[in-house]
């Protein structure tokens, strides 16, 4: 199985899933063994790019804030980035994301714990908190 963990250091966990800076991915044994790990960059969705960006608000594959706070929300890029993940572990994301992680069949935990590696121990061992309902609403 693979798990993947929004981070901006591969160390510790992101508080907000689209805002990271990349993403860690381990791929699991049936014994619960890291049989790989990998650090992919978020190129996925607009909230990983610098404020200096522009991007068209006519783009459907990207999650687009506006300053009135309207939404062009498709997740769609990162959903099929992570597609084969069992689980997608964070600090925080948005409802919206949460419920098209789910709709794919890949479980979402949002965790208060802030260290990847004790987050990958205790959902291997079944201990990992979930407070999905901190998920912010936009």
């Amino acid at each position: 199985m693979k798990l993947a963990f929004p981070s901006d250091d591969q160390l510790n966990i992101c508080a907000h899933f689209g805002k990271t800076k990349g993403f860690k991915i381990f791929e699991i044994s049936d014994d619960k063994q890291i049989v790989s790990e990998a650090y992919i960059a978020n190129n996925l969705t607009t909230h990983g790019i610098t404020e200096q960006a522009k991007v068209p608000q006519d783009t459907p594959d990207l999650h687009v804030h506006s300053h009135d706070h309207n939404h062009n929300h498709s997740h769609s890029k990162i959903i099929n980035a992570l597609h084969d993940c069992k689980a997608v572990i964070a600090g925080g994301m948005g409802r919206r994301l949460y419920v098209d992680f789910e709709a794919a069949k890949i479980e979402v935990f949002v965790t208060k714990e802030k260290n990847i590696r004790t987050a990958l121990d205790a959902y291997l061992n079944q201990t990992l908190d979930n407070n999905s309902d901190s998920c912010c609403e936009h």
